[in-house]
């Protein structure tokens, strides 16, 4: 895979975030075997949350898009300090979840946010599995929480 993620990351603007200090008892990522298994990341900004609310409610779906996208930056942020990204294979599964008001059922749209820029960052390799699944509440009141499963070398 090379270095094909940071120079699709630069085209895109984008850059890999420090990793986010966990705010309970787990570690942002765990290595077993050839996989990486990402905790769940928030959409954190510096330290801040991108959106807070429901989706369909306080948050739009376009904001909740962007905040996936922040969820899935965090998520290899975590990555890259175990492992590199260099190391990444393939993207192997994204599982999000969404805080949706009541009546919001486009919580696939909103976990595309993740899932279209994996497959801009990996190409092939960033397509993946994945469920998108909507849920009441979130830590923090968060919209997003977004995690990752990725093929490591």
């Amino acid at each position: 895979m090379g270095q094909l993620w940071q120079e699709n990351l630069t085209r895109l603007g984008l850059e890999i975030p420090a990793v986010a200090a966990p705010a309970g008892a787990y570690i942002p990522a765990l290595r077993s075997g050839s996989h990486v298994y990402t905790s769940g990341q928030l959409p954190f900004v510096g330290g801040q949350l991108s959106a807070v609310g429901k989706v369909g409610a306080e948050v739009s779906l376009e904001q909740a898009k962007q905040a996936a996208q922040l969820c899935a930056l965090n998520a290899l942020a975590a990555v890259h300090d175990l492992v590199g990204l260099d190391s990444v294979v393939r993207v192997v599964k994204v599982v999000g979840f969404v805080a949706s008001a009541p009546g919001f059922n486009d919580q696939p749209l909103v976990i595309n946010g993740a899932s279209e820029l994996l497959g801009e960052l990996f190409g092939e390799a960033g397509v993946h599995a994945r469920s998108a699944v909507g849920v009441f509440e979130l830590p923090r009141n968060t919209p997003v929480e977004v995690e990752l499963i990725v093929e490591v070398s």
